[in-house]
């Protein structure tokens, strides 16, 4: 019988917790810090990649994902040094795909070609926004025009380049959105992250929201015009919506985030990674502690890192399963559903679903519609009984 985790994937998440400022909308484990010691990294990373074989060997690894904070800040002798041991750790897919979270600063783009000479293969760029007024407003360091010439760099010494924007965002228009995301199509390397602007807890913007200081942003009806705008341009452009905030041409798509929406197995590595790991029939959830300074001491004193481990129960892993499946275009396998939880999909629920042209269902391949995926939180509520 084959393991569950293989029909989706096998993949390694390293986080680089650093940054040279945080974002007032981020709410990722992200920290400022002057001074760093690669040195010391490099060997607490070896040192945990290491451990992490032992659990998992005779694995084959797909995919590396460098993610932040923002790892671009990295030396890329350290990003290196840790693909040098990754490769000796595991055995790797002829077609291992290794990305890189950057920002378009000219520090980071400078080293984008010793980046792609360490191993990486795939970038992607946390544009984020196309007019320097937003860019501002949303904390970041970088102007479009830095943003422009990363874009040509990065497509200079990578095959595979991905951006980010968000939208929806303080006093944003219908119309500026259109124009905005139609250039962004035109800049296209093949894949785009389009997310609306979400105002998490704990970050700065949340609390300028408790004050009443985040002005202008859009209403309930707004937002969800600019998400079917969304849909609809960039199935114009050829970039289809294999997943709900993702949007890239045929054989684009980020083959390590696949990994997750397709509920495979991934280790994560670094202060606060998180990832999933199933060993013998069990399925855990794993998350590092999140402070760097303590993290970091710990793997210099030879100690077992301190990572959470959650069992993962059946309905857990069902409702996970819903959860990230049917954000994808490709949607779910019923049976898989089913083996994994020892029941079937609530038939009733199915067809209700169905009658409000929500979901579809062909050959026991459940997915969202277009109209199911602006309700894609209603639709998993109702299928998984909530």
């Amino acid at each position: 019988m084959v393991e569950d985790w293989r029909r989706g994937g096998f993949g390694l998440y390293l986080h680089w917790p650093f940054c040279e400022s945080k974002c007032p909308y981020c709410d990722f484990n992200s920290h400022v810090a002057q001074g760093i010691r690669y040195d010391r990294w490099q060997a607490a990373f070896v040192a945990e990649i290491g451990r992490a074989g032992l659990e998992t060997s005779g694995r084959i690894l797909q995919t590396v994902y460098f993610g932040g904070g923002t790892p671009s800040l990295m030396a890329p002798d350290l990003v290196a040094a840790i693909l040098d041991t990754v490769r000796r750790t595991w055995r790797i897919a002829n077609d291992l795909e290794v990305t890189l979270e950057a920002n378009p600063g000219s520090v980071e783009t400078g080293k984008f070609r010793a980046f792609r000479d360490a191993g990486i293969t795939r970038v992607s760029l946390g544009v984020q926004a196309m007019n320097d007024h937003d860019l501002r407003l949303l904390g970041r360091r970088h102007t479009v025009a830095e943003a422009l010439r990363a874009l040509d760099v990065a497509r200079t010494n990578f095959d595979r380049v991905s951006f980010d924007l968000i939208y929806a965002r303080q006093d944003q228009t219908l119309a500026d959105w259109k124009k905005e995301l139609t250039a962004a199509l035109l800049l296209s390397a093949g894949h785009l992250s389009l997310y609306q602007l979400t105002v998490e807890p704990g970050t700065t913007f949340a609390r300028r929201h408790e004050i009443g200081g985040l002005l202008g942003l859009p209403h309930d009806d707004l937002s969800a015009d600019m998400f079917e705008m969304t849909q609809d341009l960039c199935a114009a452009a050829d970039h289809s919506a294999y997943e709900v905030s993702n949007h890239c041409r045929p054989g684009e798509e980020s083959r390590h985030n696949l990994i997750y929406w397709r509920s495979g197995d991934y280790i994560g590595i670094g202060p606060g990674a998180h990832g999933r790991l199933s060993l013998r029939d069990q399925r855990w959830a794993t998350e590092h502690r999140r402070d760097p300074t303590a993290w970091l001491t710990q793997m210099e004193a030879g100690e077992t890192p301190e990572i959470t481990r959650q069992l993962l129960d059946k309905d857990e892993r069902g409702l996970e399963f819903l959860l990230m499946g049917l954000r994808l275009q490709e949607g779910i396998d019923c049976r898989r559903y089913a083996s994994l939880t020892g029941t079937a999909l609530p038939q009733e629920a199915v067809d209700e679903l169905m009658d409000l042209e929500l979901v579809s269902l062909v050959e026991q391949r459940l997915a969202a519609t277009p109209k199911g995926r602006i309700l894609l939180n209603s639709v998993i509520r109702k299928l998984a009984g909530a």
